[in-house]
């Protein structure tokens, strides 16, 4: 996996050289992280949050606004929009229902959603792990141009058809590509299998057990005043309010308590042996995370046991991730050096 992502970011980083007018930050590094956060800052980004978790040791570092308008700094302790990071929190879930016999990882989407039989393409062969996989070949919801229309309170499959009667992407479990529709449907299937809502579950078997009191499910939870506003590139309003609920990327965290639930689903301590070995084969260990304004990456770094959480409330087009990256990879050099 590491291995892959370097090579993405080797491949990334090259296009980038060519294309005119686009600079990464090539200085030598800082001395303290909080140097280099706040260089960063100064140059990129609106503002950012950093939890760093070695061992028994934790740090968390802040720099830039947490509302740029007031002009109120950053706060370490605020909520933030973690996005697709939730995912991780999912995948957790549903394998602990698996291990519990509850679900099966070779259970058909048509078994378990008999609704979209005929509606998505290949149904009948998809199965849970699959979907977790990212291996479905169900093409992706959030860019369909009707999905700015749909109400966030509907369905969950009022929100999955628009999909419906599409081409799949590739037939399943012939290559990789990334959906947030399969974690839509997951979603869906977590709720079915519980007889009430998947977050409720997550809460009580994941958030409660492991004491992380500053996350939650959904924005809708929290008091706005405590979540860091978000920012795009080029556009001066506060995106803060926009609200996403669709499952995978709706959930709202502090930086140390996604620093602690990552730690804890590396390490055992959240999972069972069993559970531990189900979650491995399905699904990775690192995720990153896009809403407009936000934009997050929780990573274990093994060669240092070092987890670290960057948060940062800016995003952009296509080409700012790989600022996003740089600036990760830059605190992750002054890591190893200290």
């Amino acid at each position: 996996m590491k291995l892959q992502r370097k090579m993405l970011q080797i491949v990334l980083l090259s296009s980038l050289l060519f294309m005119q007018g686009c600079v990464l930050d090539l200085r030598p590094l800082s001395d303290t992280l909080d140097t280099e956060i706040s260089h960063l800052v100064e140059k990129e980004f609106d503002g950012m949050i950093v939890y760093v978790n070695q061992g028994n040791e934790s740090k968390l570092y802040s720099a830039g606004w947490k509302n740029r308008k007031n002009k109120i700094p950053a706060d370490p302790h605020a909520l933030f929009k973690i996005a697709s990071i939730s995912k991780l929190y999912i995948a957790a879930a549903t394998v602990k229902l698996v291990a519990a016999g509850q679900l099966s990882l070779d259970d058909h989407l048509n078994q378990l959603i008999p609704e979209v039989s005929g509606k998505i393409e290949n149904a009948d062969v998809i199965t849970l792990r699959l979907l977790l996989q990212h291996r479905s070949g169900i093409p992706e919801f959030i860019y369909h141009p009707d999905f700015v229309n749909h109400d966030p309170e509907e369905s969950y499959l009022a929100t999955a058809s628009i999909i419906y009667d599409q081409p799949a992407d590739f037939k399943p479990d012939q290559k990789y590509k990334y959906s947030n529709t399969n974690y839509l449907l997951i979603g869906e299937i977590l709720d079915r299998t519980l007889g009430y809502s998947h977050h409720l579950y997550i809460k009580n078997e994941i958030l409660l057990p492991l004491g992380l009191n500053n996350t939650y499910s959904l924005y809708s939870e929290v008091d706005p005043e405590k979540v860091m506003s978000g920012y795009y590139k080029g556009h001066e309003p506060d995106l803060k309010a926009n609200d996403y609920t669709r499952p995978g990327g709706s959930m709202v965290a502090t930086a140390e308590d996604v620093g602690l639930f990552l730690r804890a689903l590396i390490d055992g301590s959240l999972l069972s042996p069993e559970e531990q070995a189900l979650y491995s084969s399905v699904y990775v260990y690192e995720h990153t995370g896009w809403l407009s304004g936000y934009t997050s990456i929780a990573r274990y770094e093994e060669d240092i046991d070092t987890v670290v959480v960057q948060f940062v409330n800016t995003s952009g087009k296509e080409i700012f991730w790989l600022k996003l990256e740089n600036a990760y990879d830059r605190i992750v050099s002054i890591l190893k050096k200290e």
